[in-house]
């Protein structure tokens, strides 16, 4: 999780220098320079060149979550010291050189450059007759296909970035909102085109998971992101932008959808808690519910194994009971409420048990352990490979889960949400319903748009959609303030004084406290934007800083 696990593994100096001045005046005659001359003989080659921009992917699998997450009423951060990168985030602190905004904004940026020399060299390549029509397609729509990723992440994340493509642009200078997705829509567009459909690998970008995440692309700006100058007026106060939308992007969003779903290439997985783990990944059940994962082989062998496993369960048994010792997870859930409310709402629900886990038993001794008050609070399931016997004790160091981008149940839910906000909602049920369906909880005839938010909680907590989806509703700041409700918030818990607790877990509920009261007090307007970090190694990136920081 720190600076050191894949630094020492970053073989891409010449990469970070194309990061800096990779404009449309570059000069071209550098010794570094990748050509087809040196690498692109065939199409094989040409598909490997365009694979080593995963290499600047795998390393943010568990790093998501560290701001999309964290961000938010649902996630704490106990990963280190309070002045390291997930606590900062956890109380909404980070600064531009907070280490999880430095590498995310930084690797998605050395893999736009990447795919960028990647589309050049390999379009190089088929003038030349060394690569075929069918190669030259399936390596640039996987490089666009990537390239379109990143920039839905970066504009997320980052507002107005800055545009580059094999076709020039500068790195420095920041673009319009609308200009960002106009490329976004461009790379998937193209993707969409010279990609294959969907043959049940999802490691393996496909027509389908273009199309799904144009349906995502249209939803994100058809809630019309905050522009620059917006986020200035509410930088230093805690009042929430009024929501807005574009009904013709809506509409785009439900047709992009539909070409998913009228494809009949993909299903939900009858079983919601097959969805993760080894076992599971690539499709092994024939499903067809993960439309694109990033692949993971583990630490010693990938550029960083997925550490969602990892973070949100270090330390499984060790919470004070049964002899077993204490330590703090990396990833904590903030607070007993959000397992009881959803309880109380829907008791039947299937998805509960394997969001948050309340109780586990440690394979090898045979006891089990309670994550649910007044030891522990909850802990976060789907981190936790649950798919092959003793997995939680062996995946928590070997981190080689795939990491889920997207998934079926998502491009449903984008077609139901966006069909509510077009106020068509007796259209959106069916959609809606085949995932309330599976989860085994009553239909509706009419979603309600509180409905469709409380489903992305059901169906995908911690799968990296908290912060990005408050983005879009515009209600981060009165999200976040909820945490004023929940058990640990009251002074009380500044020292648990006068509760039966051992010292080792009246330190855990006071940083609880401390965290939930620094959400509450300090989550500003100006959060609706990350702040433009350095570059890896501590360099001025040269662009100019967002509202607030």
């Amino acid at each position: 999780m720190k600076k050191n696990i894949f630094l020492a593994a970053l073989a891409a100096t010449s990469l970070l220098a194309g990061f800096s001045s990779c404009s449309s005046d570059d000069d071209n005659s550098s010794s570094n320079q990748v050509t087809d001359e040196n690498v692109v003989a065939d199409d094989a080659s040409a598909l490997s060149l365009v694979n080593g921009v995963y290499s600047h992917w795998q390393p943010l699998s568990s790093s998501f979550s560290f701001i999309i997450e964290l961000n938010s009423n649902k996630l704490t951060s106990f990963e280190g010291e309070e002045n390291e990168a997930g606590p900062v985030n956890s109380r909404f602190e980070q600064e531009p050189t907070t280490w999880y905004q430095v590498k995310i904004f930084n690797h998605l940026f050395l893999g736009i450059t990447q795919a960028n020399e990647a589309i050049t060299t390999i379009s190089n390549s088929l003038k030349a007759g060394k690569v075929s029509q069918a190669g030259y397609n399936a390596a640039v729509g996987k490089a666009k296909f990537l390239r379109g990723l990143a920039y839905l992440k970066l504009v997320q994340l980052w507002g107005e970035v800055p545009v580059y493509t094999e076709e020039g642009g500068s790195t420095t200078e920041r673009q319009s909102i609308d200009k960002v997705f106009e490329q976004i829509v461009s790379d998937f567009t193209a993707a969409e085109s010279l990609l294959k459909d969907y043959d049940g690998d999802p490691r393996i970008p496909s027509k389908q998971a273009a199309q799904g995440l144009l349906a995502r692309t249209y939803l994100v700006w058809g809630d019309k992101p905050l522009s620059q100058a917006e986020v200035a007026a509410i930088a230093n106060t805690q009042t929430d932008p009024a929501f807005s939308k574009d009904d013709a992007k809506l509409q785009k969003a439900v047709e992009y959808a539909d070409k998913v779903i009228n494809s009949k290439k993909l299903a939900l997985d009858p079983e919601y808690n097959k969805l993760w783990g080894r076992e599971y990944e690539s499709n092994k059940r024939k499903t067809n519910e993960h439309l694109f994962t990033i692949a993971h082989d583990g630490d010693k062998n990938d550029a960083q194994g997925n550490h969602q496993t990892h973070c949100s369960w270090t330390f499984p048994f060790q919470n004070g009971e049964n002899g077993e010792g204490y330590s703090q997870n990396h990833t904590e859930v903030s607070d007993d409420d959000l397992y009881d409310d959803w309880k109380a709402e829907q008791p039947n629900d299937k998805r509960l048990a394997e969001t948050y886990f309340v109780e586990i038993k440690n394979p090898e001794t045979g006891k089990t352990h309670h994550y649910y008050s007044p030891i522990y609070t909850p802990i976060n399931g789907k981190g936790v490979d649950q798919s092959y016997e003793n997995a939680e004790n062996l995946e928590i160091t070997q981190n080689s889960v795939d990491r889920i981008e997207i998934r079926y149940a998502e491009v449903l839910l984008i077609k139901a949400e966006a069909l509510v906000q077009l106020g068509k909602n007796s259209e959106a049920a069916e959609p809606f319903n085949q995932l309330r369906t599976r989860a085994g909880i009553a239909t509706v005839s009419a979603p309600t748009f509180d409905q469709i938010k409380r489903e992305w909680d059901y169906e995908f907590t911690y799968e990296q959609f908290s912060v990005l989806n408050s983005y879009r509703w515009k209600d981060l700041i009165s999200s976040v303030k909820k945490v004023s409700t929940y058990k640990h918030f009251p002074n009380d818990w500044k020292t648990s004084t006068g509760n039966t607790y051992t010292a080792d877990q009246e330190a855990y509920f006071t940083k609880i406290h401390n965290h939930l009261v620094a959400k509450y007090n300090n989550v500003r307007g100006k959060h609706y934007r990350q702040p433009i970090p350095t570059g890896l190694k501590g360099e001025d990136l040269g662009i100019s800083q967002n509202p607030g920081y």
